[in-house]
This record gives C-alpha cells, structure tokens and sequence, in this order.
C-alpha cells in the first residue's frame, strides 16, 4: 500500500497542473492548512529535478501571498478565524504572553517558522494580530521561506537521484520518519 501510494505521489508530481497544485497548497499551508508544501514539493523536484528552481519559486511566491493571507486574518479578523485556527493548533492560551514579546523578536519569530517545520501559519496570524510592520514581515517571509524551499530543491537537485534511490529502497523506514517528524510537529505546535 505504501508503494503505491508513493508511485502515485510521483505520478502525480510529474502532472501537468502539478505547480498549481503546489501553488495552492503552500498557499493554504501559510494561513491555514496543516499540511506542509513539502510533501508535493519533494516528489516533484525528485521526479523533474531540471525544474527544481522553478517548482521551488513557485513554492516561495504562493507561500508568501498565504502569509500575507495569515497576516491580515490576524490584524482584522483575529477572534472570528485566527483564534479558532491558534485554538485548534493548541496555541490559544499562550496569546497574550506571546503578544507582548512577539515585536521584540519578530524578525526571528517569523524567520525561524519560515525555515523550520514550526507552522509558519501560526507566525503569520500573530504578525497581524500583534501589528508587526508588513514590510519587516514581507521581508523576512521572502528571506525564511526563500531559503526554506531553495535549500530543498539545491539539495534534491544536487542529490536527488541518490536521495531517490534511497528512498525507493527504505520507504516503510522513510514513511515512519515522515510520520514521526508530522506527529512530531503537531505536538510540539501544540505543547510547547
């Protein structure tokens, strides 16, 4: 069952629409939706590694205009959508704290969830809410997330055939990494 699930992964990565549905998840993925890029993004570079730079723009640009998305649920929308979504991400109560530290760190705030698996959503709302500059937040969207998915494709373009060839041979090891580094994820958004 995991094969097949990978080799349609793969299949559908090398579709047609395949950006735009790129596009659509890291988009999405900035405001609101769980699911990281990631998972599209990878089987697509290690299925057309020639447009590694193009799939990784594509990544950058939407994920970006979801932050902004992100950005304005916080600052005009925040107790009707932002505070359901922080709710649900086990991150409600730590509001007002986080708030009034927020600003100072900003830049590093929105930097450091741009890069890592931190949910990058959960920075985007806040920036809003907390009144974060949009230029600084703009800015260091473009940095974080730039270097995010420019790094992934450098690396599966620069390795990919091997990093495949791996994990065509180990997938059962593969998928429970995944699931593991997912559920790994949602509790620390969660409980930390």
């Amino acid at each position: 069952m995991i094969r097949a699930l990978y080799d349609w992964t793969i299949r559908m990565a090398e579709h047609r629409h395949a950006l735009w549905a790129l596009a659509a998840v890291s988009f999405v993925e900035s405001s609101v939706f769980p699911i990281p890029p990631d998972v599209l993004m990878i089987p697509m570079v290690l299925a057309r590694p020639n447009r590694a730079w193009l799939i990784a723009a594509v990544a950058l640009v939407s994920s970006v205009l979801g932050g902004l998305l992100g950005y304005v649920i916080g600052a005009f929308a925040f107790q009707e959508i932002g505070q359901p979504i922080l709710d649900a991400l086990g991150k409600g109560d730590a509001m007002t704290a986080f708030s009034e530290r927020f600003n100072n760190f900003g830049f590093w705030a929105v930097l450091t969830a741009g890069v890592t698996p931190f949910p990058y959503k959960v920075i985007t709302i806040m920036s809003g809410w907390t009144g974060m500059p949009l230029g600084v937040f703009i800015a260091t969207s473009i940095l974080a997330r730039g270097i995010r998915f420019f790094l992934v494709a450098a690396l599966l373009w620069k390795y990919g055939a091997p990093i495949r060839d791996f994990i065509e041979r180990r997938l059962g090891l593969m998928t429970i990494v995944f699931v593991v580094l997912l559920f790994g994820g949602f509790y620390a958004t969660r409980f930390l």
